[in-house]
């Protein structure tokens, strides 16, 4: 999954000499945290409610209300591109600890990621928006492991929603887990462990 299918667009922006104010009445108006800052066509910084909180607090802030947007604002923010994957802007993100990315496509802004928008990819990306089940293997990380497990579960006319996998911290093992549409995961589970696999989830009746 790629940012230009997540990002939120058009993008609500703000000039660097408009008032703290009118930023906080932006953000209100259309349920926004963050605002990139423009200058012409040009992304010159990004102004977040935690900039502007103290207005909500009168004489309890730093800034006031008809302080210019640029004073308050993070120049030069961290950008993406439209086609860089979701897993990676979620990487850039955490490891910068930024809760956005205004996303630019040839210089100019296309768009914005939030947290909340990569939540929903996770969502999405696991099959979380249809009904089904969870199962969990435990698997010794070797070659067809997943290609066997897989094909195990469709042999059950079972279809899988998504696959995905993360190895356990220090030992050589990976733990698989399926999300299978269909509501009761234990016969498919039962078949693994008659081939020897290790179902973590659901447990054992």
């Amino acid at each position: 999954m790629l940012l230009e299918e997540i990002m939120q667009r058009p993008v609500w922006t703000i000039a660097p000499a408009a008032r703290l104010d009118e930023a906080y009445r932006l953000m209100r108006r259309h349920n926004v945290r963050h605002l990139p800052v423009v200058e012409g066509e040009r992304l010159v910084g990004i102004v977040t409610d935690r900039d502007v909180r103290a207005l909500t607090r009168p004489g309890s802030g730093v800034f006031g209300g008809g302080t210019p947007v640029h004073r308050a604002m993070t120049p030069d923010p961290i950008t993406a591109g439209p086609r860089d994957p979701v897993e990676e802007a979620a990487r850039l993100m955490r490891r910068r600890k930024v809760g956005c990315l205004p996303v630019l496509d040839g210089g100019r802004l296309a768009g914005i990621v939030t947290v909340t928008d990569l939540l929903d990819a996770l969502a999405h990306l696991t099959g979380l928006e249809k009904p089904g089940s969870r199962l969990v293997v435990r698997v010794d990380d070797a070659p067809g492991r997943l290609a066997h497990l897989t094909s195990l579960v469709a042999d059950q006319g079972i279809n899988l929603l998504s696959v995905l996998t993360y190895t356990e911290p220090a030992t050589a093992y990976v733990r698989i887990i399926l999300r299978l549409a269909a509501l009761d995961p234990h016969p498919a589970a039962a078949l693994l462990r008659r081939e020897g696999f290790d179902v973590v989830w659901p447990p054992a009746p």
